[in-house]
C-alpha cells in the first residue's frame, strides 16, 4: 500500500514534466569549439562543423547548408505550441546562428543527420552473384505456414518494404476464380489466390522502393499446358518489364544496373516430352526436392490425409495432357522455358556434388538444415560456389508459425537469398531488415570482397577463422527523446514517468559478437545517459549493430523501441537514429542522439 501511495504522490507531482536534462559535456564542448566559445554559432562556423566534424561531404556551401537549416527551423517551429513566423525564425538564424540548445536539435532530427547514406553507392555493375539480395518466402502467405490465407497483400507489402526476390507456389487449378493457375502452399490448408492478381500486383508494385530487378521464384506443379497458360499471362501482364535472356546457356549472371526495372523469372527448366499418353503428375519439375515435399513427415495426419487428396485431385487434372496435342505441349513448353532467367539446378546427390561449380551458372535451393549440415562440411565449397551461383536458403518445414532462422547461417558463407517470412516478426528479421538498410535500401547489397574472391593459394574466407582484430567501434548513446509524442502518458507505467535504458550489440561473426547496455535512468520521458563501448571487430563489413530501448520494470522490461544498422555503412559522427516499432514500422519522433566512431587497427 505503501509503494502504491508513492507512486500515484509521484504521479501527481510528476504528470506535467516537460524538464530536460542538462546537455552532454561531448556536444557542448563540440559547440564551444566550433562557435569560438560564442553562445551562438554563425552560419560559417555551422557549416565548417558539417564538414570538418561530421564529414559530411555532401554539403560544401553556404547555400546547401542554408536550405538544410531553414528546413529544419520551419519544421520544428511547426511543431511547437507557440507559433512564430518562419520568416522571422529564417531571419534570426541568418543574423545570429544557432544557440546550443538549436544545434542539439538540428542534431538530433533524422530528416538531416541519420545514421546512414540514403542513396545507392555500392558498384552495381557486377553479376548478380555478388550481391545479398532482400528475398522473401512464401510471400503469398499472410500468416502461419498451415491455415492463413493467400493473398497479393503481404506480396505488395514486401515490395514497398524493398524487397527484391518474391516466391510463388503455382498449381493447377479447375476454379473459373483462378485462371487455371493459383498461387497456394500446397498439401495444407491455406487458402488459394489467382496467380493474374499476384503478378499484377507484382507489376503495380514491383518498383515502388528500389528501381532495381524484382526476381520471382518459382516453386512450379503444373502441366505443360499450365506452363503454357503462365508464359503467355506473365507475357501479357509484365510486358516490356519481363526479362527474357537471350540465351540459356548463362557462364555469367547480368549485373543489377542492366536489370533495372526489370522483372526476371528463376525455376527450374522444365523437360519437353516426347509421349504425349504418359502422364505427368503436377510435382515440381525436375528432380530438385520442392519445399511442399520436405513438409511430409513434419506435417500432422489431418494434413498428412489431405497430401493423399491432394494427390487424387492432381490426377484428376491429367485428363488434360493425356488428350492433349503433343506438339502443342512442346511448343507451350519452349514458350515458359524461354522466360526463365535464372536458371534452377538439380540438388541430387552428395552436397560436394550439388556444389561443385559448371560452367553454366545456375540457382540452388537448400532449406536451413541442408546448409548448417554443409556449413560444419563443406564450408569452403559454399562460398566458392556462391562466388559464380545463386544459392537460396529456405526455413526448415516445422516453422509452421512462420517463424526466421538467424540469416547469418547464409551470409557467413555468401549465401545471396536468405528467404524469409516477411510476417514472421521478430529478432531474426530485424537483422534482415538492419541488413537491407545499407545501399539506400535498394534491396542489393554487394558482397565483401572476401566472399567474391578466392584468396591466395586457392584459399577461401572461413567463418570460423576470422583474421586478427582489425577495427574498434566506439558507439556512444547521449541521450533519447521522442516517446511523450508518440506515446500515452501511461503506456510504460501508470504512476510515473519511465525508466529507460538502452541495449546495444554486435552480430556478426562469432567472434565479433558482444553485447552492453547502458545504466537506467529513472522517471524520465527524456533520458541522458552519455555513454559510450567499444567494440572489437574482426569481420567488420559482415556486423550489424543492434540497438534497442526498454523501460525497467519488475517483472518483464517493456519495449521502447529498437533499431538495426549495418555497421560498415554508419556515418561517423553525432547522428540521429530513428527507432522502430516490433514490425519494423518507423516511429513519427522516437530517436536516440549517438557518436559512431571507426578506428582502423595498426
Amino acid at each position: 500500500m505503501e509503494t502504491y501511495i508513492i507512486k500515484v504522490l509521484n504521479f501527481l507531482t510528476k504528470k506535467g514534466e516537460v524538464y530536460k536534462a542538462e546537455p552532454p559535456l561531448d556536444l557542448k564542448e563540440a559547440f564551444s569549439k566550433f562557435a569560438g566559445g560564442e553562445n551562438q554559432m554563425k552560419k560559417d562556423q555551422l557549416l565548417r562543423f558539417m564538414v570538418e566534424h561530421q564529414g559530411e561531404n555532401n554539403i560544401s556551401t553556404m547555400e546547401d547548408l542554408d536550405k538544410i537549416v531553414e528546413k529544419f527551423l520551419q519544421l520544428r517551429n511547426s511543431c511547437s505550441s507557440t507559433k512564430t513566423s518562419s520568416t522571422r525564425i529564417v531571419d534570426v538564424y541568418r543574423k545570429q546562428g544557432l544557440s546550443l540548445n538549436d544545434f542539439i536539435d538540428f542534431l538530433i532530427l533524422d530528416d538531416f543527420n541519420g545514421p546512414l547514406k540514403d542513396k545507392v553507392h555500392h558498384d552495381m555493375n557486377a553479376p548478380l552473384s555478388h550481391y545479398f539480395m532482400y528475398t522473401g518466402h512464401n510471400s503469398y502467405l499472410t500468416g502461419n505456414q498451415l491455415t492463413s490465407e493467400s493473398s497479393d497483400e503481404p506480396i505488395i507489402e514486401a515490395l514497398k518494404q524493398g524487397v527484391r526476390v518474391i516466391e510463388l507456389d503455382l498449381w493447377p487449378s479447375k476454379s473459373s476464380n483462378n485462371d487455371g493457375i493459383k498461387v497456394v502452399h500446397g498439401r495444407t490448408f491455406t487458402t488459394p489466390v489467382p496467380v493474374s492478381k499476384c503478378l499484377q500486383s507484382i507489376k503495380d508494385y514491383a518498383f515502388h522502393k528500389s528501381d532495381y530487378p524484382v526476381i520471382l521464384t518459382l516453386e512450379d506443379h503444373l502441366t505443360p499446358k499450365h506452363q503454357d497458360k503462365f508464359a503467355k499471362m506473365a507475357t501479357e501482364i509484365f510486358g516490356e518489364m519481363l526479362y527474357c535472356p537471350e540465351t540459356d546457356c548463362l557462364t555469367e549472371f547480368p549485373s543489377p544496373e542492366s536489370l533495372k526495372k526489370r522483372i526476371i523469372i528463376s525455376t527450374k527448366p522444365p523437360k519437353e516430352y516426347q509421349q504425349s499418353d504418359s502422364i505427368r503428375k503436377p510435382m515440381p519439375n525436375g528432380s530438385e526436392p520442392s519445399e511442399e515435399e520436405s513438409w511430409g513427415p513434419e506435417l500432422p495426419d489431418s494434413v498428412a490425409k489431405l497430401k493423399t487428396e491432394d494427390r487424387n485431385s492432381s490426377d484428376e487434372d491429367q485428363e488434360d495432357i493425356n488428350t492433349s496435342d503433343n506438339k502443342s505441349n512442346q511448343q507451350g513448353v519452349r514458350q515458359y522455358k524461354h522466360l526463365i532467367a535464372i536458371h534452377g539446378g538439380k540438388s541430387k546427390g552428395s552436397m560436394k556434388n550439388r556444389l561443385k561449380d559448371d560452367v553454366k551458372v545456375r540457382r540452388l535451393s537448400l532449406s536451413e538444415k541442408k546448409l548448417k549440415s554443409a556449413s560444419e562440411s563443406h564450408g569452403a565449397d559454399l562460398i566458392r560456389f556462391t562466388q559464380r551461383n545463386i544459392l537460396r536458403v529456405f526455413p526448415k518445414g516445422e516453422r509452421v508459425k512462420s517463424t526466421n532462422f538467424r540469416p547469418y547461417i547464409g551470409w557467413l558463407y555468401g549465401v545471396q537469398m536468405v528467404a524469409f517470412n516477411m510476417q514472421g516478426h521478430g529478432k531474426s528479421l530485424r537483422l534482415m531488415q538492419g541488413m537491407f538498410r545499407a545501399n539506400g535500401g535498394c534491396g542489393y547489397v554487394k558482397k565483401p570482397e572476401f566472399l567474391i574472391r578466392t584468396l591466395p593459394h586457392e584459399e577461401v574466407f572461413d567463418p570460423k577463422k576470422p583474421p586478427s582484430r582489425k577495427q574498434i567501434l566506439k558507439v556512444k548513446v547521449y541521450k533519447g527523446d521522442g516517446w511523450r509524442l508518440d506515446f500515452s502518458p501511461t503506456h510504460f507505467d501508470r504512476f510515473s514517468p519511465p525508466d529507460f535504458y538502452t541495449k546495444v550489440s554486435i552480430v556478426g561473426v562469432p567472434a565479433d559478437c558482444a553485447k552492453n547496455k547502458t545504466r537506467v535512468k529513472t522517471d524520465t520521458w527524456y533520458p541522458v545517459w552519455d555513454e559510450e563501448f567499444e567494440f572489437k571487430l574482426r569481420v567488420p563489413e559482415l556486423a550489424l549493430l543492434r540497438i534497442e530501448v526498454k523501460d525497467k520494470d519488475k517483472g518483464k522490461d517493456d519495449f521502447a523501441g529498437q533499431t538495426c544498422l549495418p555497421l560498415s555503412e554508419l556515418r561517423h559522427g553525432f547522428r540521429s537514429v530513428p527507432l522502430y516499432d516490433r514490425k519494423g514500422k518507423k516511429y513519427k519522433s522516437v530517436t536516440l542522439l549517438m557518436r559512431f566512431k571507426l578506428e582502423t587497427l595498426n
